[in-house]
């Protein structure tokens, strides 16, 4: 009896082919008769591409994305509340923990915050500064390569993923020399270091130099000049300059937007002051000034700055700085840590932005009464929604990346 059955739009042989148009448009809908409906999708919190455990919450018209809502508190990390019950010293590692891909840059950060509390910012030796510099600049690099990498990997291309890792493997290994530790290293101390140099440190830094320059320009040739990649990210999340600013947005993602704002320029810390180096912002070589690609590109260009950085740390802990038999990293740093009553807030460039910590003491513990840190990661990812409406799914992901995000300093 079923096969017996025809669909209307079965073909007899005594209907036309105008006849059969009719009948089809007896059971399909007109247009006036289709009704698009909003959906909300949930990507995350174990989606790859959100960088973390990051949930965001996508209001859809189809493949279109109508508006996003982030929301955090899957990896709550306790920054603040920890550091209201312990030492200034004890501290340290937490900051290391913020933002686990550039814990260099977090130490120096919270240290030359309390040294300045402590009056000590002029009495640290040139030696111990160029050496916090040299490994921040290292920690840099390694940072910008996991936002290279695993942005080319977002997007589908798996190569340069494997490249990037493999030349911060390096930098692991020699940070790891230095402190002890691969990721989180409490290394630098209030008022100096854990430990001077190894002996051999400076030659290896400029091994790594003659390897990796050659590297960089090849992972440019793969992925930052790719068509592919380049149809993916140019004029796709296009942040303009004032919106960047009303956000707070730094870092990367603000000079993308064409402004040469970078505090180790700005600020004049540590002896940054002392090195030349440049500070590239985009410029929409391959889009609109502002783009997913302009903010990769700055990255790369970032890592030349910071091998020039490094270059010239490597003269002068060789040179006018060089190591001696009687220096001691630790001289100046005191055994107890008891600031005068007050607050600071002290602020320096992290790979990813401006990272700050806002210090309260009361004078009288070694606890501070409140530790505040401002992380760069959670203002860039407050103007996510702002660049995102309009585009299609693939092209959020493709945002989320460019921004360089770390769950580790927004939830804390």
């Amino acid at each position: 009896m079923i096969a017996d059955m025809k669909s209307p739009l079965h073909l007899e042989p005594e209907l036309n082919p105008e006849e059969v148009l009719n009948r089809a448009s007896a059971f399909s809908p007109s247009l006036s008769e289709l009704n698009s409906e909003e959906m909300i999708l949930n990507m995350g919190p174990q989606h790859p591409s959100t960088h973390g455990v990051l949930r965001l919450e996508l209001v859809t018209d189809g493949e279109i994305v109508i508006d996003v809502v982030p929301h955090l508190g899957y990896l709550h990390r306790c920054f603040e509340k920890h550091a209201e019950k312990l030492s200034y010293l004890q501290i340290l590692p937490y900051c290391d923990r913020m933002d686990y891909l550039s814990a260099m840059n977090n130490e120096h950060t919270f240290v030359m915050g309390v040294e300045q509390m402590l009056g000590l910012k002029d009495k640290i030796p040139k030696r111990v500064e160029y050496i916090r510099v040299l490994v921040a600049e290292l920690n840099r690099i390694a940072s910008h390569l996991v936002a290279i990498g695993t942005y080319g990997m977002d997007i589908g291309a798996w190569t340069p993923f494997l490249w990037c890792f493999r030349d911060r493997g390096h930098i692991l290994n020699m940070l790891e020399w230095v402190s002890g530790a691969r990721m989180l290293y409490n290394y630098i101390w209030v008022g100096g270091l854990f430990y001077d140099l190894p002996p051999g440190f400076e030659e290896k830094c400029r091994e790594f130099i003659s390897y990796f320059k050659p590297k960089l320009s090849e992972l440019n040739t793969i992925l930052t000049e790719n068509e592919i990649f380049i149809s993916r990210t140019a004029n796709v999340g296009v942040l303009p300059l004032k919106v960047a600013i009303d956000y707070g947005v730094t870092g990367p993602a603000l000079r993308g937007s064409g402004l040469g704002w970078d505090l180790r320029k700005s600020e004049a810390y540590s002896v940054y002051p002392e090195i030349e180096f440049d500070i590239p912002v985009g410029q929409g070589l391959k889009g609109k000034v502002g783009d997913c690609w302009d903010r990769h590109w700055v990255r790369c260009q970032e890592i030349n700055e910071s091998l020039k950085i490094i270059e010239q740390c490597v003269d002068k802990l060789t040179g006018e700085h060089k190591r001696t038999t009687d220096f001691d990293p630790r001289a100046v740093c005191p055994k107890k840590i008891r600031p005068k009553a007050g607050e600071l807030y002290f602020r320096a460039e992290n790979p990813r932005g401006e990272l700050g910590y806002y210090i309260v003491a009361d004078g009288v513990s070694d606890i501070p009464k409140r530790c505040k840190a401002r992380a760069p990661s959670f203002s860039n990812l407050s103007v996510l929604p702002e660049i995102s409406r309009g585009v299609l799914i693939a092209d959020l992901v493709a945002i989320i990346g460019s921004l360089d995000i770390v769950l580790g300093e927004i939830d804390r």
